[in-house]
């Protein structure tokens, strides 16, 4: 099984501005430090905040927050919400197989989806940013982590 580009960008996108927090976070930034495509970015960051997944804010001082806490966003969720089609072979979609009504394969593709998402299930955006991965994943994307005697995160700014 392989993930759609969009599906990859909303993840690394969450895990960005989850990085980035309590900061606001810009597309611009977002895609630099990934080296992605910006355009690409905005058709992401609009599904994630249809999805309530992440807060846009327009105009000046503006930018992207999350929408959730990063323990209630789970992987699992953000892949269904994201992927347009999951069916793994043509019969998950309707598709025409000769052989499809006494096929067993069907099955097989449906118990191995549910097993994939099950685990992706068990993971949200705070497991991936656990131990030191946040702090790691901050310094690797060019992020200053601001630091807890930092007044401002004190005060929630």
């Amino acid at each position: 099984m392989r993930l759609t580009l969009f599906t990859d960008y909303a993840l690394r996108t969450l895990i960005y501005v989850a990085s980035h927090e309590p900061r606001q976070s810009s597309i611009a930034e977002i895609a630099r430090a990934y080296g992605i495509s910006e355009s690409h970015l905005v058709k992401v960051v609009h599904q994630l905040g249809r999805l309530g997944l992440i807060r846009t804010t327009r105009g000046r001082g503006g930018g992207i927050r999350l929408g959730q806490p990063p323990s209630e966003i789970t992987v699992g969720a953000v892949v269904r919400q994201t992927e347009e089609d999951l069916a793994l072979v043509e019969c998950f979609a309707g598709g025409g197989c000769a052989i499809t009504a006494p096929c067993r394969l069907r099955r097989v593709f449906g118990e191995a989806l549910a097993a994939f998402l099950a685990v992706l299930d068990r993971y949200t955006l705070a497991d991936l940013l656990a131990d030191d991965a946040g702090a790691e994943i901050a310094a690797l994307l060019g992020l200053t982590v601001p630091m807890p005697s930092d007044p401002a995160v004190e005060l929630g700014r």
